[in-house]
Formats: C-alpha cells, sequence, structure tokens
C-alpha cells in the first residue's frame, strides 16, 4: 500500500498488539498528528488487514509491514507490536530511524535467567482459542490491564478498539500466540544500530519490570522508562505521561525537531 508523505512532518509509525488492531491509538493520535504524520497499520490478519502471510512467522509479518514504512521513520511497538518492530529495525534499517518498544519483550516467556510470562498461560490462551476466540480476546485484555487503578476503564476502552474494527483471523490469532510463546529476539538485539528506548508499567503481568535489568545488559544505550502505576497498556491507563514520554523521545529523534514546540 502506496504511503503519501507530509514532506513537512516526521513520520511515526504506531503497531499495536495481539488481538487488537490500530484503533488502539484512537486516544493519542490527535495530540501526536499535531507533530508528526502518524501511520497506524494493521498487522496481517488483524483489524482491516485480512491477509496474512504463510507461514506466520516473524520475518514475513516484518516484510509486509515494512513496505507500509517509509525510509527514516520513527518506529513504535506494542507488545507483539514490538516483536514486529524490532524485526523491522533488524531487516530493513533504512526504515527505522529510532526504535521505541512499550510494554514489550524480545523474549516473552520466563526461562532460568528471564523474567516473563509462565509458558502454560501461552498454552491455556492457545487451547482456550480452539474454542471460542471472542472470549479468548476478552481474557486477554483483562490480563492486559491486571493491577491498574483504572483497570476497568482500560478493559472497556480496549474492547470498544477491537469491536470497531473486524474480528481477527483466526489463524493470525493463533500465529501471534506461537510468535510471543517461541520467538526469542535476544541473540540479535546487539546487532540493533537504531537508538532504542522503552517505556513499560511497574504493575504489568505480561511483560515484567524484572526484565528490564537484563534488557539493559543486551541494550546498554537503551533509555528505559517505567511509569509506576501502569500495567500492560500505559498509553491508555496514563495517557498523559505517556505522550510526555512519547514526545520526548520523537522530538529527539527527528530530523524536524527544530520545527516542532510543545
Amino acid at each position: 500500500m502506496a504511503v503519501v508523505i507530509e514532506k513537512d512532518k516526521p513520520v511515526l509509525v504506531l503497531l499495536h498488539g495481539w488481538g487488537l488492531n490500530h484503533a488502539v491509538w484512537q486516544q493519542i493520535r490527535p495530540q501526536l498528528s499535531e507533530h508528526f504524520q502518524v501511520l497506524t497499520p494493521d498487522l496481517p490478519g488483524f483489524g482491516l488487514t485480512e491477509s496474512y502471510p504463510q507461514p506466520y512467522s516473524l520475518s514475513n509479518i516484518a516484510a509486509l509491514v515494512a513496505t507500509q514504512i517509509p525510509a527514516g521513520s520513527l518506529l513504535l511497538g506494542w507488545s507483539l507490536g514490538g516483536l514486529v518492530a524490532t524485526q523491522i529495525a533488524l531487516d530493513y534499517p533504512q526504515k527505522v530511524k529510532a526504535l521505541a518498544l512499550v510494554a514489550s519483550s524480545p523474549y516473552f516467556v520466563a526461562a532460568e535467567d528471564w523474567p516473563g510470562m509462565a509458558p502454560k498461560v501461552l498454552r491455556q490462551f492457545a487451547l482456550a482459542l480452539a474454542k471460542d476466540v471472542a472470549q479468548t480476546i476478552d481474557r486477554f485484555l483483562a490480563i492486559q490491564a491486571l493491577g491498574s487503578e483504572t483497570a476497568r476503564q482500560e478493559i472497556k476502552q480496549l474492547k470498544q478498539a477491537l469491536l470497531s474494527l473486524p474480528l481477527p483471523q483466526p489463524e493470525a490469532l493463533a500465529g501471534g500466540l506461537t510468535l510471543l510463546a517461541e520467538q526469542d529476539l535476544r541473540p540479535r538485539l546487539a546487532e540493533l544500530r537504531q537508538p532504542v528506548a522503552g517505556c513499560f508499567g511497574r504493575l504489568d503481568s505480561l511483560v515484567p519490570v524484572a526484565m528490564l535489568e537484563p534488557l539493559q545488559l543486551l541494550l546498554p544505550q537503551a533509555n528505559l522508562t517505567v511509569i509506576p502505576k501502569a500495567s500492560h497498556a500505559p498509553f491508555i491507563s496514563h495517557p498523559l505521561e505517556f505522550l510526555n514520554w512519547l514526545l520526548d523521545w520523537a522530538i529527539q529523534h527527528s530530523s524536524k525537531n527544530e520545527a516542532i514546540c510543545r
């Protein structure tokens, strides 16, 4: 899909997470659009992008999404979208000027030396997915907001975003779960040549903040931020704090930062 570039604005690309679509960004997009050309492509098989690659591999997904990203973009990925964003930065470095990860991990599953989700959680989701897609996504939304003071409101907004567009393709949902369970980009992080930043919620049960210490060792130059009372969706639970972080990052790495005033 061809992208028309607004020459007077830097390009900021936002990638959503598993089970959802580009509507998750609707709360913060107006403020970002004042300064940036904001692109919010749907991951393959989600939202308005009904087609998806076979096999549903990270490299295949990154290749498709990369076609929608202009060269020199600021690229942000949330949760599963962070895996895709990292793969794009690795495989198509000319596309990514700076990389931001939100509640995302290069390896989502807990290991002996790596904090993450218990493998049984993802297995349970995979089994439930085969029985009832809508109910499984509903459970996943509840877990994303777990621990947040505004959990009920977060879940409501996430559901509204999901239901505003077609439900994800079952094969894409299953493929995305497999990526969350199996994909490990830790060995390749040293190949990244772009500046990396991250925003995480201290109450996140899917990407625990304990992961930040080993992540910092793999990315010593990365600038990692924690929002104390946020969970897995800080841009929904704490939009002002998240926007301040995002604008600081984006303006810092924008080639047109001299023209952007907050």
